[in-house]
């Protein structure tokens, strides 16, 4: 493995490297002469110069109205990383005493209204794994679905066995369909509030989650889930009274 390999390894970067390899042939010099040597101008030679010397890989020394900057022995990087080791022991103690407040703000965020965006059939499918995994984790074991005929296909194409899986799964869904077609499969109810083909669009409401779908000017489904309980029983609220008058 090579020098800087090894170096970038440790932490540094491509220019750190340069001044640290140069200081160690110059053996002690300015900062003019690191810059010459390095190739690398004295304003940013003098900043890396106090980071090494943070490391513990250089020292300096005052004389002659100068600063004299000296490489250490390379095995200050073994007494380093042991320095690092140490701080990193401390720095896990500290996370794991904080670590129960941190969870509390966490738990708390996790009430607020979260929107997550997606686009492409990767994004939808996960999606639908999503609608899967959460619907059947609920005591009723059900989602709602307004499905446009313009998108049906595509929702489809990106799960072509979801029904059998939902089947599987003992989930139940009632649809609103806009537009013409659409079967049963089992575990499932449907309604049609337009035989004529509406926008592409496509909305699943479940488990405390809204999730919107379209497609974009190439056709693609791009979307976005609404996480927020007071979102989803409104919306649930509104299908709900629809089914009723259908």
């Amino acid at each position: 493995m090579s020098i800087q390999t090894v170096l970038k390894n440790f932490g540094l970067n491509e220019k750190e490297i340069k001044v640290y390899l140069a200081l160690l042939k110059l053996g002690s010099g300015p900062v003019r002469a690191v810059a010459q040597i390095s190739d690398i101008n004295r304003t940013t030679v003098h900043d890396i110069l106090n980071k090494l010397i943070d490391d513990g890989l250089v020292s300096f020394v005052d004389k002659q109205k100068h600063r004299f900057f000296t490489a250490e022995p390379p095995e200050h990087l073994l007494h380093a990383l042991k320095i690092r080791e140490q701080n990193l022991k401390t720095m896990a103690q500290d996370i794991k005493e904080v670590l129960p407040e941190l969870k509390s703000l966490y738990e708390k965020s996790d009430k607020k209204p979260k929107a997550k965006y997606f686009e492409g059939d990767t994004g939808l499918r996960s999606v639908m794994e999503d609608v899967l995994d959460c619907v059947s984790r609920t005591h009723d074991r059900k989602y709602y679905v307004y499905s446009s005929s313009a998108i049906r296909d595509t929702v489809h194409k990106v799960f072509p066995n979801w029904n059998d899986e939902r089947i599987r799964r003992k989930i139940a869904v009632q649809t609103i369909s806009i537009g013409p077609g659409g079967e049963l499969h089992g575990l499932d109810e449907r309604k049609w509030l337009s035989k004529h083909e509406g926008a592409p669009t496509y909305t699943m409401l479940y488990a405390g989650k809204t999730a919107l779908i379209s497609l974009n000017s190439d056709k693609e489904p791009i979307g976005v889930v609404v996480e927020d309980a007071n979102t989803y029983q409104t919306n649930v609220m509104i299908f709900k009274a629809l089914w009723e008058k259908l």
